[in-house]
């Protein structure tokens, strides 16, 4: 249908760019990033007051240096999501290495249904798909409102991974419950139901308790599960980590504040590779005033 047209030769161009070798996608992706950077000024404000807020012992031009290169690093994230849905094994075995694969094989072994803990590092597409190289991965994914990419972009990762839509809790917790491997990022603000304060990095933070319920529900262990790009060097190190012990713990707080602990640990490692672009901070305690103002309200 017409409506459509403009999204297929969208995917078109990205089909085309996935043929390139990945030095030349990562200077494409990194020159958008720095246009993104220029035009999308609502953006720029919600990642700036973000850098503020979690990074106050830094100067000026250090926050600035952060902000920049979130936005190329978002640049090269929108060649290396088609990249990992169409590239070949072949092409991106060479470029990562994996770490604590032996956690989701005992785990596996134990019969236990295993929930990845991650969150929205701008690399985490391909780091699911290396993954799967392993191990074979269910993951949430939230319906695109243009029915034509929905398409492209679940027949994608299908190729790879199983998706389960996020407001499928019940197929969720059935998987984990099967003893299957389901991939979960909880490090986004939805408001105050289902939610608690949680400090993340030093700001009391809206945190979903939706990692300690589905452990609950689906009885699997919690494996923190963080993916990262080499500088320069066009390769990824996938990091999988020790299962949580005693995790849920039956206090809402304490988990929603070791979840945010974890996520933490890794931004500050490589802070420019975080998606600071969306509104974390946005639902505030009773009698804080929005962080964001004017600039970063939605349009």
């Amino acid at each position: 249908m017409p409506r459509y047209w403009p999204a297929a030769v969208g995917v078109l161009f990205l089909r085309l760019l996935v043929m390139l070798p990945m030095q030349v996608q990562y200077l494409i992706g990194k020159w958008g990033g720095r246009i993104f950077y220029m035009i999308a000024k609502r953006r720029r404000h919600i990642a700036e007051v973000n850098i503020n807020l979690c990074f106050p012992s830094l100067d000026q031009k250090q926050k600035q240096q952060i902000v920049r290169g979130a936005f190329e690093s978002v640049g090269i994230s929108t060649l290396e999501i088609p990249t990992s849905w169409w590239a070949s094994d072949s092409k991106l075995k060479p470029r990562r290495t994996i770490y604590g694969i032996e956690h989701i094989r005992k785990a596996q072994q134990q019969g236990k249904g295993v929930l990845l803990l991650s969150a929205h590092f701008t690399c985490l597409e391909m780091g699911c798909r290396l993954l799967t190289m392993e191990a074979s991965i269910y993951g949430m994914y939230k319906m695109h409102r243009n029915e034509f990419f929905d398409r492209v972009m679940k027949e994608g990762r299908g190729k790879h991974a199983k998706s389960i839509e996020r407001r499928d809790v019940r197929k969720f917790i059935r998987t984990l419950r099967k003893g299957n491997i389901c991939w979960y990022a909880p490090d986004q603000d939805f408001g105050r139901q289902n939610s608690v304060f949680a400090p993340f990095m030093g700001v009391q933070t809206s945190t979903l308790t939706a990692t300690s319920r589905l452990a609950k529900a689906g009885n699997a262990v919690v494996i923190p599960f963080f993916p990262r790009r080499r500088k320069n060097e066009f390769a990824y190190d996938v990091f999988i980590l020790p299962p949580l012990e005693n995790f849920p713990s039956g206090d809402d707080v304490r988990d929603a504040a070791l979840v945010n602990e974890l996520i933490a640990e890794q931004i500050v490692l490589a802070p420019e590779q975080y998606l600071w672009g969306h509104r974390r901070f946005k639902t505030r305690p009773e009698g804080e005033p929005d962080v964001y103002g004017k600039k970063g309200a939605k349009r």
